[in-house]
């Protein structure tokens, strides 16, 4: 009983200690690569904001996280039709995170998606040298025809 406890109390050193390593290796600005929906039903990924979007994430040794991605070949807009495309074609939120294991864990303060705000969003990571691939829970996207199940895959580089 005594070694079973002792085994248990080292595995959470060692996986407290991870969590804490990634967190520093986190800390500093990420710049977007790629954002692709991946599809729960296996249909091929696709790129949600373009081939080329911008965008970047600022992990904060505090524990702030601050992001913003935008599609590609955006034009400021003219009408309010071209403002609401302008809304359906970025991302941006920022709050506190923290880590448990693989998870990614923002209690969101602000948001460019009002119903956001308040809420916690989890995401998964890994880390791999200057590479964070950073993926979103399976959802339903009733914004696309026949609203499917997907979830976000952004993959960042550390920027220079």
């Amino acid at each position: 009983m005594l070694r079973s406890l002792a085994l248990v109390l080292v595995a959470l050193l060692v996986a407290q200690s991870a969590i804490a390593d990634d967190r520093e290796r986190l800390i500093g600005t990420w710049k977007v690569v790629s954002y692709d929906n991946e599809f729960q039903d296996g249909s091929p990924r696709r790129a949600a904001y373009g081939q080329h979007p911008t965008g970047f994430i600022i992990l904060t040794a505090e524990g702030r996280m601050m992001a913003i991605v935008a599609g590609e070949g955006r034009k400021p807009a003219t009408t309010d039709e071209e403002r609401a495309a302008l809304m359906r074609t970025m991302l941006a939120y920022s709050g506190m995170y923290r880590l448990e294991g693989d998870k990614w864990i923002t209690k969101v303060d602000v948001s460019w998606n009002a119903a956001w705000n308040g809420t916690e969003q989890i995401r998964f990571y890994k880390l791999d040298g200057d590479r964070l691939e950073v993926t979103g829970a399976w959802a339903t996207a009733p914004f696309l025809p026949g609203s499917p199940i997907l979830r976000g895959v952004v993959v960042f580089e550390r920027a220079k």
